[in-house]
């Protein structure tokens, strides 16, 4: 076994994982898997910067995590900083770049759209094996500021990340997320994601794969709610399968609501209320699309990848 720390860090969550690898067989075994809203992308789509108060946010996640990895004896030599969305349209990554490694030791690593499909892919259909989940799999990272897609088997065949994400969706439409959006504005957010899935499917077959997956907090978020479960139960969303039909009541509920409202749904993170709403209707377009009957909803997303590719 081999003990690595990956670090995958968003628009919208910087999140870390510590595990145990075992190369030969596959297996993965979680010793610490924690996640903090940042909201590091807040703003980037309208001034192109990172805010002084997002970085600050991320600074103190590090020093958190730092002191977790420390714990676990995981230093920088087993260590994967990956930055995505937010930090790839930033004019000032410089400054965080830096901040991330005074507090680390590791810079991250700016990955590109393709390679953050890629990860993403690796880290959920590593275990995906038997007849129970057939293949091709389509594999959508459902993200803050992008979403990526990936077709494959055994490989990846074909990706393309496109920028649709429930912040940037939320920012550009929803006006921040504090109230219930009007007909029009789910109406300009729906034209934006059609743009963008015409645009994935340039370049990714949405409608040949034998099994959708979906991943990220949205995702997770939306199956926690159409489960009804009483509190956010990781088992029993991993792997959990939904209806398109499920999906369509969520995404129709979530819009519907104001935002005490979504904050009072028992599985739904802070971080998460204002956003949640766009989110499900990205959800939901993709499933459209795509001709889905229902959904597989895997917790093991791009932070599994990142962490493999440590020892790939």
């Amino acid at each position: 076994m081999t003990r690595v720390g990956a670090i995958d860090c968003g628009t919208n969550s910087i999140r870390l994982l510590v595990a145990d690898l075992d190369p030969e067989t596959g297996e993965i075994t979680d010793l610490d898997r924690r996640m903090v809203i940042n909201r590091l992308g807040q703003g980037v789509d309208r001034t192109g910067r990172l805010a002084p108060e997002a970085l600050e946010r991320t600074f103190a996640a590090c020093r958190e995590y730092a002191a977790v990895l420390a714990e676990h004896g995981v230093g920088p030599d087993r260590l994967r900083f990956v930055a995505t969305s937010a930090s790839r349209d930033a004019e000032n990554s410089a400054e965080y770049v830096a901040g991330v490694k005074e507090i680390l030791g590791v810079e991250p690593t700016v990955v590109s759209g393709d390679e953050e499909a890629r990860l993403s892919f690796t880290g959920a259909t590593k275990e995906l094996t038997g007849g129970q989940f057939p293949s091709p799999y389509l594999v959508f990272d459902l993200g803050g500021g992008s979403t990526e897609f990936v077709l494959g088997g055994e490989g990846v065949e074909a990706a393309r990340s496109v920028d649709i994400g429930c912040v940037r969706l939320t920012e550009r439409h929803f006006e921040g997320g504090a109230g219930v959006p009007t007909e029009e504005q789910i109406a300009r957010a729906k034209a934006d994601v059609e743009a963008a899935l015409d645009r994935a499917a340039e370049v990714v077959p949405l409608t040949t794969a034998a099994t959708l997956v979906g991943l990220a907090g949205t995702v997770t978020t939306v199956a926690g709610i159409a489960l009804e479960l009483p509190e956010y139960d990781s088992a029993r969303i991993h792997h959990a399968r939904l209806t398109v039909g499920q999906v369509r009541e969520t995404a129709r509920r979530l819009l519907a609501m104001d935002h005490a409202e979504r904050a009072a749904i028992p599985v739904m993170h802070p971080g998460r209320v204002d956003v949640i709403g766009a989110g499900a209707l990205v959800l939901l377009e993709i499933m459209e699309r795509t001709g889905a009957a229902e959904l597989v909803v895997s917790e093991h997303d791009i932070l599994d990848g990142v962490a493999w590719s440590l020892v790939s």
